[in-house]
């Protein structure tokens, strides 16, 4: 529907109060789609400070319990519905992640709803960047498995069979019920409980994927040599990953475009200032330069936030940030000398305004394909350090962790103590490139096809993993 010259000077707010029914509707379903589940994203929050209250949420373990017992008589207690565990668990992950794509599909149709009801032009050239984004299958693959990954993060208490502090930090303060040998229903210890369902190696010493322990518990990864719960600690090993890459990457990408703006518009003296200084940490061995602040660091109060996920997220944003510069300095420079640039000067503007309005929004495209290239390799990066026994602090779950415990099983019948979060983390760091590609291609389709091999050198040379 075309709009009226007069319509095109309205604000949002303006257009919205002369037509409030098709805004008004969809927030409805949004706010309602935000209270069901408004306690997953308080959890998730609060949940990177420690152990706290949760919040019980409709799709919580509490309403649809899998930790039980099966009776002498065969019948499960305790769990939802007296569903089997492996049903109980099977029913909860998969209506959580119905609710999330439930959530995504209300996203897009709010976008909808914008362009059809309050977007005073009829097209724009976003709208060809969303048509090419919808029609790259390997932008899409890579989506899929990032939203996938988010999902665990983001749900990861209600995912697992169990939870963290049951299993791994805590587990001599909890109890379950099981059916002894004799047909009796006994109690014991969650911790004595992993002591008898250790994965090191031996047919009579390893509880497979997608089996029970001799307690009746169900495990979707198997266990730990340590006898935890392996899916569980894989989710909540999501959340870790993902605070560290994210908070990263805002922390680099927010000084890379503060400095390729300042560069660019000044030039001179202060875009030599900031090459000597990003051509200087780029020169460093950057693993063995994290590794060293990983250990020079280790003692200081910034490592104990987050059981050091914290301080290892500012060494990759510290590290990081030259490399995200040179692929966006580039791109500044050419919107510096362009004509309204010169026009903002000479009409007075001030400096960080004309940056912050014609200048940023240009090289945020930039920075976005970069940053989601950038996310897979720090996430490796983290991986890689945890292998290796640096970055985050032991009990807190860490996919490289897992890697190094079961490096000694890989040809035994525990293989997947290795093998599982090995491809985990190759999945989603692929997913990332994969996604970093199609929004390159979306927002620039002629680096689609000859590109791909600039892309990649780009991709490697911001990508950050250590």
């Amino acid at each position: 529907m075309s709009r009226q010259p007069d319509e095109a000077e309205a604000t949002l707010r303006e257009r919205v109060a002369e037509n409030p029914r098709p805004a008004m509707m969809w927030f409805a379903g949004a706010l309602l789609l935000f209270l069901l589940e408004a306690g997953a994203v308080i959890n998730f929050i609060t949940g990177f400070f420690g152990p706290g209250v949760e919040i019980p949420t409709l799709l919580t373990r509490d309403l649809m319990p899998n930790n039980g017992f099966k009776a002498p008589s065969g019948a499960w207690k305790g769990t939802f519905l007296g569903l089997p565990a492996a049903y109980a668990w099977a029913i909860r992950v998969t209506l959580i992640y119905a609710y999330a794509f439930a959530c995504l599909w209300w996203l897009w149709k709010g976008y909808e709803v914008f362009r059809e009801h309050y977007r005073y032009a009829d097209w724009t050239p976003r709208d060809d960047m969303v048509d090419r984004l919808r029609g790259h299958r390997w932008g899409q693959f890579g989506a899929v498995i990032v939203f996938a990954f988010v999902v665990m993060a983001v749900f990861a208490p209600a995912l697992g069979p169990t939870t963290v502090e049951r299993t791994i930090q805590d587990p001599y303060s909890h109890y379950i019920e099981y059916t002894n040998s004799s047909g009796g229903v006994e109690n014991i210890t969650v911790g004595a409980a992993n002591l008898g369902s250790r994965s090191q190696g031996t047919p009579d010493r390893n509880v497979a994927p997608m089996s029970y322990d001799q307690y009746g518990r169900w495990h979707p990864f198997g266990t730990l040599p340590t006898g935890k719960d392996m899916f569980t600690f894989m989710m909540a090993g999501a959340r870790v990953s993902l605070f560290i890459g994210v908070t990263a990457i805002a922390v680099s990408g927010f000084i890379a475009a503060g400095f390729a703006l300042l560069t660019a518009y000044y030039k001179g003296l202060v875009d030599l200032a900031v090459v000597i200084a990003g051509d200087s940490i780029m020169s460093l061995p950057r693993l063995l330069f994290v590794m060293l602040l990983s250990v020079v660091l280790s003692n200081t109060w910034i490592a104990n936030l987050y059981n050091g996920g914290f301080l290892l997220a500012v060494i990759f944003a510290g590290t990081g940030w030259p490399f995200l510069w040179r692929s966006v300095r580039g791109p500044a420079f050419q919107v510096a000398e362009q004509e309204w640039i010169d026009a903002a000067r000479s009409f007075g503007q001030r400096p960080h305004v004309t940056m912050q309005k014609h200048m940023a929004p240009y090289i945020l495209g930039y920075l976005l394909v970069y940053a989601s290239m950038s996310l897979g390799g720090y996430i490796i990066a983290v991986a890689g350090l945890s292998f290796l026994g640096l970055g985050v602090n032991p009990p807190t779950p860490e996919w490289g962790r897992a890697v190094n415990t079961g490096q000694s099983y890989v040809t035994t019948s525990s293989w997947h103590i290795s093998f599982i979060p090995g491809v985990m983390i190759v999945l989603v760091v692929t997913a990332f490139n994969a996604l970093g590609d199609g929004i390159r291609d979306a927002i620039d389709p002629q680096s689609a096809g000859e590109g791909d091999g600039d892309g990649a050198e780009a991709a490697a040379a911001s990508g950050g993993g250590a």
